[in-house]
């Protein structure tokens, strides 16, 4: 068994600016047949996400180690992409309005951003930004009928060999997390390869170096004391998104703290966050509550000028500490 590289992701840091889906189609999915593909997405939480309703679509594996062959995503489900009638704004001599061509989209990557759920005074949203989560445990690689789907050892990233599939996207089916993508063109899947050959040249993945916010954490789940380790493994505030999907995700999030909430009355009700602990839980566990008390005590300490290694990592005063091993400069490299 190799190493495992993991990511962390602080929900309290994210603003939803889609920086690093950005900086990903870039890179790798700008080309035929991937047009309609997003690696990174950050969607808004509650919100039915990309594909739609996602979390409801099944895989991954039952309490008793069974995998599970969900549903399939449809392109429509995805959203992909539309051609707008740019020539027609800019060169009819009458008024026309931008839109699509042929029938209008019914979803889309972002089609529910900043909606979220409550009401007010009490509303409340934020942002979950998702890629491969290179699970240590994947089903996707079982479930590969063309033995395509493998690990790697030395950074433990969920690869494909291109020559090896032949498109059955039973590896879709088996993703409980529905990040598996179908190129057209070239009739094969394809996923975040977690930015492979920018780690071999020991340079962070694009979204993570990309990130404005320095909301995404890189290094090696081994206890070697890094951020990473130390935030999944030590302070245990660093949590696996659906981990009673059991495919034991090594992408992890500091769930969001939030104002508390207000009473009819417009007093403030110190104690009751305005995000239900119970739909936190929902997604993280049972140790999200943990997790985010946790979180006020180290911020109470720090209060009372006291110290905590905790915020000292999650602030990160030197964006580096954000990269781990993975501190490289690209400009530096002389790409092949």
């Amino acid at each position: 068994m190799g190493r495992q590289v993991a990511m962390v992701f602080d929900l309290n840091k994210c603003i939803g600016c889609q920086t690093c889906s950005v900086a990903c189609k870039v890179l790798w999915t700008n080309e035929n047949g991937k047009r309609d593909m997003w690696w990174c997405t950050v969607n808004t939480q509650p919100g039915r996400g990309t594909p739609r309703d996602w979390e409801s679509m099944g895989g991954g594996y039952d309490a008793n180690g069974n995998r599970i062959d969900g549903h399939l995503p449809t392109a429509e489900e995805f959203g992909g992409t539309s051609e707008y009638n740019w020539q027609s704004v800019y060169a009819s001599a009458q008024k026309t309005h931008l839109g699509p061509k042929g029938a209008a989209p019914t979803w889309a990557m972002n089609w529910d951003e900043d909606q979220g759920a409550g009401e007010y005074p009490n509303s409340y949203f934020f942002y979950l930004p998702r890629i491969c989560n290179h699970c240590t445990r994947p089903a996707c690689v079982e479930a590969c009928p063309n033995e395509a789907m493998y690990k790697r050892d030395d950074f433990g990233l969920v690869l494909r060999d291109e020559v090896r599939c032949q498109g059955a996207q039973e590896c879709a089916r088996a993703c409980p997390y529905k990040k598996v993508y179908f190129d057209q063109a070239a009739k094969i899947g394809n996923h975040c390869i977690g930015c492979f050959p920018r780690l071999e040249k020991g340079v962070a993945p694009a979204c993570v170096r990309q990130c404005p916010g320095r909301a995404a954490f890189i290094g090696y789940r081994d206890r070697d004391g890094g951020a990473v380790n130390k935030l999944v493994d030590e302070w245990e505030v660093a949590l696996p998104l659906h981990p009673e999907w059991n495919t034991e995700p090594n992408v992890f999030y500091v769930p969001p703290l939030s104002p508390f909430a207000v009473r009819p009355d417009g007093s403030i009700e110190e104690g009751r966050q305005r995000i239900p602990k119970e739909y936190l839980e929902s997604l993280f566990g049972p140790r999200a509550t943990t997790a985010l008390q946790t979180l006020e005590t180290e911020m109470a300490k720090r209060r009372r000028g006291e110290p905590s290694e905790l915020l000292d990592i999650l602030i990160g005063y030197r964006w580096t500490e954000f990269l781990g091993p993975f501190d490289r400069d690209p400009a530096e490299i002389v790409w092949n």
